[in-house]
């Protein structure tokens, strides 16, 4: 791999498309045509993806122990009050793997960095249904139980995640023909790409610029260790953490108030809410995926050089 600072002068290098440029992020990048073992040994070398790669392949683990930990205690898998803890732990699992392979296999090409992150919104519109269910189970006020929001909540969620996955997917794109193209970071995304920790989150227009605050105050200077993304993954693993502690704190103070009302959704209908949402956000990812591989090489954003300000950006 090219190290970053390498003294070959940058315009005589092929141009790195636009889609793999990042807003105040100088140096530190791979080359954009790794293969996988490339990308594989790039986490352990000092890059502008190796923190992210790491900040979430370690909670990975984390909320797995934690998983297994709950598994292996007393009566879990034969009480249906645990269930929806259950359906919560699994896709908290999943998004800090999906999006640790994101930022590992992105350099790979274009199409395989849209690719990446088709995978890793799905993840996380799936972690945003996983919260509805102990919400709804554990954490609902009571003068809400069993009236029509308690009702919707869940397939209101299930919908949701639905929606967050293609309008993610969808803000990929920019003034092309290609529907899945990168948004060029200083025009507005329909979809603000967080992480969904309120259970249920809302889509709204929104300038993406806004959330680089030291990147854009100090362009190049945290290239490799502070930028807002690393920021933004700690925060999330974090409030993932302590979400599951409060879930765990409801489920124990409210046991015996909720035992004497209606039982919560079986595993039956929990599980085939979490199947259909999973079968219908891969298909989503598939069409966005088919329409990818069906754009030709030469569409201006699978190609290109780097956005303006960006000609002297060094790459890894």
């Amino acid at each position: 791999m090219e190290r970053a600072g390498h003294s070959d002068c940058p315009s005589l290098r092929p141009p790195r498309p636009q889609v793999f440029w990042e807003d105040g992020i100088m140096s530190g990048y791979r080359r954009p045509t790794s293969s996988a073992l490339d990308c594989v040994l790039s986490s352990f070398q000092m890059t502008n993806e190796t923190v992210n790669i790491w900040t979430h392949f370690l909670p990975t683990w984390y909320f797995l122990w934690r998983l297994l930990a709950l598994l292996e205690g007393p009566g879990f898998r034969a009480e249906p009050y645990d269930w929806p803890l259950l359906i919560f732990l699994l896709p908290a699992c999943l998004y800090p793997f999906a999006s640790c392979c994101a930022h590992t296999f992105s350099s790979m090409s274009p199409r395989a960095r849209h690719i990446c992150y088709f995978l890793d919104y799905g993840a996380l519109s799936l972690y945003s249904l996983g919260c509805a269910f102990p919400y709804a189970a554990y954490s609902m006020p009571a003068s809400w139980l069993h009236g029509r929001l308690h009702q919707l909540f869940v397939p209101a969620a299930a919908f949701n995640s639905l929606l967050c996955t293609s309008l993610s997917c969808y803000s990929r794109n920019g003034d092309q023909p290609v529907r899945v193209s990168q948004v060029p970071r200083t025009r507005k995304s329909w979809v603000q790409q967080g992480t969904p920790h309120g259970g249920l989150r809302l889509s709204l227009p929104v300038r993406q610029p806004s959330t680089l605050l030291q990147e854009r105050l100090a362009p190049g200077r945290f290239d490799y260790i502070g930028h807002s993304h690393q920021l933004f993954h700690i925060c999330a693993v974090l409030g993932t953490h302590f979400q599951l502690e409060a879930v765990l704190a409801d489920m124990g103070s409210r046991r015996t108030w909720l035992a004497t009302q209606e039982p919560p959704l079986g595993l039956q209908g929990t599980v085939a809410t979490l199947g259909l949402a999973v079968a219908g956000n891969l298909f989503i990812i598939a069409a966005f995926t088919a329409s990818l591989l069906r754009a030709p090489g030469t569409c201006p954003l699978l190609q290109g050089g780097p956005p303006e300000g960006g000609a002297q950006a060094k790459q890894q």
